[in-house]
């Protein structure tokens, strides 16, 4: 079983919040949630709240409500660029140089881990 986090609009570059994904993708959710709090990006901080939604959206699929964090990993993660707010900065000579402010979309996937006994009976 697997759930998904989005969090759009998020108003920094997607460059940015790449650097910060790219730690976390395919560990553990314990110790992404490590990473994810002790770095000193700024990206860090809204890449750790979708990760606990992700986690929070797992706990709520299952019926019972008592999935275990421990079992849980990152499957997939991913940065996608989202609107661009066009702006101008005067510039010498009366000109005028267009200034992007960028924004990203964000998306995580958690899964839980497969027993091992599971996959080698299945493939004899």
């Amino acid at each position: 079983m697997e759930a998904k986090a989005i969090n759009r609009y998020i108003g920094t570059s997607p460059r940015k919040m790449r650097l910060v994904i790219d730690l976390i993708r395919g560990k553990s959710v314990d110790e992404a949630m490590n990473i994810l709090h002790f770095l000193p990006k700024h990206a860090s901080k809204t890449a750790e709240k979708v990760l606990r939604s992700a986690v929070s959206n797992m706990q709520n699929k299952d019926h019972s409500g008592r999935v275990d964090t421990h079992s849980l990993f990152v499957k997939e993660c991913f940065v996608d660029s989202g609107a661009s707010m066009k702006r101008m900065m005067p510039a010498p000579m009366g000109r005028a140089y267009q200034i992007l402010k960028r924004s990203n979309h964000i998306t995580i996937v958690v899964s839980q881990k497969q027993n091992n006994d599971s996959n080698k009976s299945s493939k004899e």
